[in-house]
């Protein structure tokens, strides 16, 4: 069981997402929750950052029953971000991966803008230090780039379940035996990731956020079970294409192939231990 926490109302609406598998015991924490119950909690709204982090929530009896493993969504943005380091700081028992999930930068104008800045900084640090397990970077400009044309009525909606579906596979494969390949545990100071999703054919990756000096990357290769049975020289083809790509004593590869009821489909995910600077923000 994987404890899923959305700080934020951005962060909530991906988390909400998580509700209906049974793996998974959602917290939602926002201000856009009417009354405090099991696995909501109200969030106060304040002007400035300032006030957030001198009004951090006790929400220790909130999230007392959070499991040992904790996935924790925020979004820069928002001024509720600067209660994430507040309300970790009340579960530490658990090993915390972080989702960052960063708007498009360069549209972002005044206490937004700087509040994104500095956030995004900020929990890199700490993720760098040893304080969460991981902090996993998701541009959604990236990301909507990555999806192709995306209709405005559903485009939130489209990105967070986009979000989701992807979180939820690579779950699933860490708990799951691959039918070949064995995945290497990246260094442990290389706590920073981002993710691809992957066209099969040709193992191109499309990145949600592109990493600057990625030091290992992962390939989780998703085949349909008839394609794996019948399919003679596959796995030659697929591991001559990851010969293929970019590596040396820094840059390390190794991949999984699984099975699955579906088209294929994969992601890769990239490690570093390098904190990423914003790439369009004016100094």
């Amino acid at each position: 069981m994987i404890s899923i926490i959305g700080i934020g109302n951005v962060a909530s609406a991906i988390t909400e997402k998580f509700q209906d598998i049974n793996n998974y015991e959602v917290y939602l924490l926002n201000n856009k929750v009417q009354r405090n119950t099991k696995n909501q909690f109200k969030l106060k709204h304040y002007d400035t950052p300032d006030q957030y982090e001198a009004n951090v929530p006790d929400v220790t009896a909130f999230l007392k029953n959070v499991r040992k493993r904790a996935q924790v969504f925020v979004t820069g943005a928002s001024l509720s971000s600067n209660y994430t380091l507040g309300i970790l700081e009340q579960i530490k028992h658990a090993e915390i991966d972080l989702f960052y999930i960063q708007p498009d930068i360069e549209l972002l104008t005044g206490v937004p803008r700087i509040n994104e800045k500095i956030t995004f900084g900020v929990l890199q640090q700490y993720a760098r230090s040893g304080l969460f397990k991981s902090i996993t970077l998701i541009s959604n400009s990236m990301l909507e780039q990555a999806l192709g044309e995306v209709p405005i009525k559903t485009y939130y909606d489209t990105l967070n379940n986009t979000i989701f579906q992807m979180i939820h596979y690579l779950n699933f494969f860490e708990f799951n035996e691959p039918e070949i390949g064995v995945m290497s545990t990246p260094a442990e100071t290389s706590r920073i990731r981002a993710i691809a999703a992957l066209d099969i054919e040709k193992l191109e990756e499309k990145w949600f956020f592109e990493l600057d000096r990625p030091r290992e990357l992962c390939y989780y290769i998703c085949i349909n079970n008839k394609r794996l049975a019948s399919e003679g020289g596959l796995h030659k083809k697929l591991v001559d294409q990851l010969k293929d790509k970019p590596k040396n004593a820094f840059r390390k590869l190794s991949y999984a192939i699984y099975e699955t009821d579906h088209d294929d489909f994969g992601f890769c995910v990239a490690h570093t231990n390098v904190v990423q600077e914003q790439k369009t923000f004016d100094s």
